[in-house]
């Protein structure tokens, strides 16, 4: 796996000023040691050997905790991990996290190394016990300061290296939720950098004045003659010349330069701020970058962050907004005038269907009285088919009890009929006897005047029978007429009685008939009763319910001019909004967002993407 080239010796190159930042602290201790004649002549040598094998073992040391502190960092250089992103964000964090723990590091290195060249300086040098605790004065003073300067030039480079870290394809908000902006350490930071500054020279000038005025104090008591004392104050005077004065210039070089790297820590980050921020307020967006730094200024860098990713986005979203506003507002423009001259239809269409609803409630009006009449006369039409059925059914039994009277006169002509028959055959009969009779009397008179004035009685009875037979003859003959006219209107009786029979059947029939269809015309006039009450119910509620849509209705057409009020303020407020659309656009226009490296640019005004088309 080949590491990208960013990446490679990155590890070691960001830690490296802590060598020559403890060298530069070893070297003013070993100027201080060969140049304040503070130490003895026989102990400078042994010194500078311990001091050396001090700053070997703490540039290996050094080493093998860097291997460890930026462990990702480094399998990413040599290619033992791929540069995925979670890989990145742990080698960020590592990065992140170095300064502090190479101050710290250098901050141990020191007092380690100074208490093991303070334990070992006197039994290699046979120098007094008294001398280790100058030693030990000498490295706690310059080791804070050292390692303010390492902690300073190591700021710079893992910025450095957390830019290119970055860079290899990292979001901001990444980083920024990688690395939390928690501590807030930069007053005391600062208050321990003044401390350090104070103290640092405080110390060697304390140290060097106190050695020099105890040495000349006894070279002064040593010396018993004014010509001596004289030659110990005159080598005071020289000794304590240039060498004091350039280590105090060094010293003082030293904090100034740790001071102007300080100085620098917060401006870098400070500066970049404000350039970015001068170009927002000049409408240039560029993507947001990071700008690291360390504890308050690094949570208004993260801030400042997300403040520009957080107006990209809004920036973008504004001119897609305005861009969608833009075309919308010219559609409701449109939308909004067809719907004006819609409400104005609507509205004349809607006062017509008013009047027509006024027009139905009026009809369903007169429906309803008209219904109450109708329901009248049905009710009334069903008492007269309940009465017609009830003469229908009198008129049936009256028939059927004709029919049983004619029945029985026609039995009784058949009777009469045969008694006349019988009548008829009687007279028949008398008619041959008197016929006989007749004809016995004409012989017993032919026989009487045969007989002269003896038979002259008898002529006289057969004449009188004669004529009584005749008489009978004659009244047989009237009654053989009457027999006869007896029968004719006897037949015709029998005839009328069964032509009256049939009609009397015939019409019990359709007294029948009159009588189903009555109780048909009964049960239909009850269901158009019942059907005309449901009608008039139904009318009722129709009125009601047309009463209702009628003000209804002019409900709707007061809300339909409500609302064409409403349409014709809707184009004005769309006519408003489309300026402001307008405006708007000129608004985001000012503000010019440079695309990110490798992303797409943001669609052009009018481009399917922008409209939101397909």
């Amino acid at each position: 796996m080949t590491p990208p080239p960013e990446l490679r010796a990155l590890g070691r190159w960001t830690t490296r000023p802590r060598i020559p930042g403890s060298c530069l602290g070893v070297a003013v201790a070993f100027l201080h040691v060969h140049l304040s004649h503070t130490i003895p002549e026989t102990g400078r040598t042994p010194l500078s050997g311990l001091m050396l094998c001090a700053l070997a073992l703490f540039i290996g040391v050094g080493y093998a905790r860097d291997s460890r502190a930026l462990r990702t960092l480094f399998a990413l250089g040599e290619g033992r991990l791929p540069a995925t992103p979670q890989h990145l964000l742990v080698a960020v964090q590592e990065v992140a996290a170095i300064p502090g723990r190479s101050f710290w590091f250098v901050m141990q290195g020191w007092l380690g190394g100074t208490l093991l060249v303070a334990l070992s300086f006197p039994s290699l040098a046979h120098v007094p016990w008294t001398e280790s605790l100058r030693l030990t004065a000498l490295g706690l003073s310059i080791g804070p300061l050292s390692a303010m300067l390492v902690y300073l030039m190591v700021v710079r480079r893992a910025r450095a290296t957390l830019d290119r870290l970055v860079s290899l394809g990292l979001a901001p908000l990444e980083v920024l939720a990688a690395l939390p902006p928690l501590r807030m350490h930069i007053r005391r930071r600062l208050v321990m950098f003044t401390a350090i500054a104070v103290l640092s020279p405080s110390l060697f000038i304390l140290d060097v004045a106190f050695t020099r005025t105890v040495a000349v104090v006894d070279a002064w008591a040593q010396a018993t003659t004014p010509s001596e004392r004289a030659a110990v104050m005159a080598r005071a005077r020289e000794g304590g010349g240039p060498p004091l004065g350039l280590i105090a210039g060094v010293v003082t070089l030293l904090i100034l330069g740790t001071a102007a790297l300080g100085g620098t820590a917060l401006s870098e980050p400070l500066r970049a701020i404000t350039e970015d921020a001068t170009r927002i307020a000049r409408g240039e967006v560029r993507p947001p970058r990071v700008i690291h730094a360390e504890d308050e200024v690094w949570a208004t860098s993260a801030a400042f962050t997300q403040m520009q990713v957080q107006l990209v986005q809004a920036l973008s979203q504004l001119r897609r907004a305005g861009l969608q506003i833009a075309s919308t507002t010219e559609q409701l423009v449109a939308t909004s005038t067809e719907q004006e001259a819609g409400a104005d239809e609507q509205a004349g269409a809607l006062n017509a269907t008013s009047a027509t609803t006024e027009e139905l409630a009026r009809s369903a009006q007169q429906i309803a009285d008209n219904a109450e009449s109708v329901s009248a006369i049905a009710e009334t039409t069903f008492g007269a088919a309940q009465s017609g059925q009830r003469g229908a059914t009198a008129f049936l039994g009256a028939m059927q009890r004709m029919k049983e009277d004619n029945e029985a006169i026609a039995d009784a002509v058949v009777r009469l009929n045969k008694r006349v028959q019988q009548i008829g055959k009687v007279v028949e009969f008398i008619n041959e006897i008197a016929d006989k009779s007749d004809l016995l009397a004409l012989n017993a008179e032919l026989e009487g005047t045969k007989a002269g004035e003896v038979g002259r009685g008898f002529s006289l009875v057969a004449a009188e029978m004669r004529r009584l037979a005749e008489n009978v003859i004659r009244s047989t003959k009237e009654i053989e007429g009457l027999i006869g006219e007896i029968r004719d209107a006897t037949n015709g009786a029998v005839m009328a009685t069964e032509a009256g029979l049939k009609t009397t059947e015939l019409g019990t029939l359709l007294a029948a008939q009159v009588d189903d269809s009555l109780g048909l015309i009964l049960e239909l006039a009850r269901q158009t009763s019942h059907a005309v009450r449901s009608i008039s119910l139904a009318t009722l509620q129709q009125q009601t319910g047309t009463d209702q849509l009628a003000a209804a209705m002019g409900d709707i057409l007061r809300v339909t001019e409500q609302n064409a009020a409403a349409t014709k303020q809707m184009v004005a407020a769309n006519a408003d909004l489309s300026a402001l659309a307008a405006d708007l656009q000129d608004v985001v226009q000012r503000f010019h967002v440079e695309p990110a490296p490798g992303s797409e640019p943001p669609p052009a005004p009018g481009s399917p993407a922008a409209t939101g088309g397909a």
